[in-house]
């Protein structure tokens, strides 16, 4: 038997000067996101191979929990009001994944 959720992996290149900004909103975000019922698991982390980009692993249990997750006043309040301000750029893949 399989399980199947709804993955996002983000990447964020935060202006210069903001990293550390960057990453404490980050906690902060993925606090509040773990506590939603629809979120499998979200983790974020610095490239190795550009430090200066932080990439995100969001995982929920379908594309409903996402959404979900994107309509909280935490997303709002620090991802778009906060976060997305101190970036220079910002990309995303989204995929249904299948763990067998």
């Amino acid at each position: 038997m399989s399980d199947s959720f709804f993955q996002v992996i983000a990447r964020y290149q935060p202006r210069d000067g903001q990293l550390e900004t960057v990453l404490e909103l980050l906690a902060e975000l993925t606090t509040a996101t773990r506590a939603e019922p629809g979120c499998v698991s979200f983790e974020y982390f610095r490239n190795v191979e550009n430090p200066g980009e932080v990439v995100i692993v969001e995982r929920f249990v379908d594309q409903a929990g996402f959404a979900a997750h994107r309509d909280t006043e935490h997303f709002t309040r620090i991802g778009v009001e906060q976060i997305v301000p101190l970036l220079e750029a910002r990309s995303s893949t989204k995929a249904v994944a299948t763990l067998v």
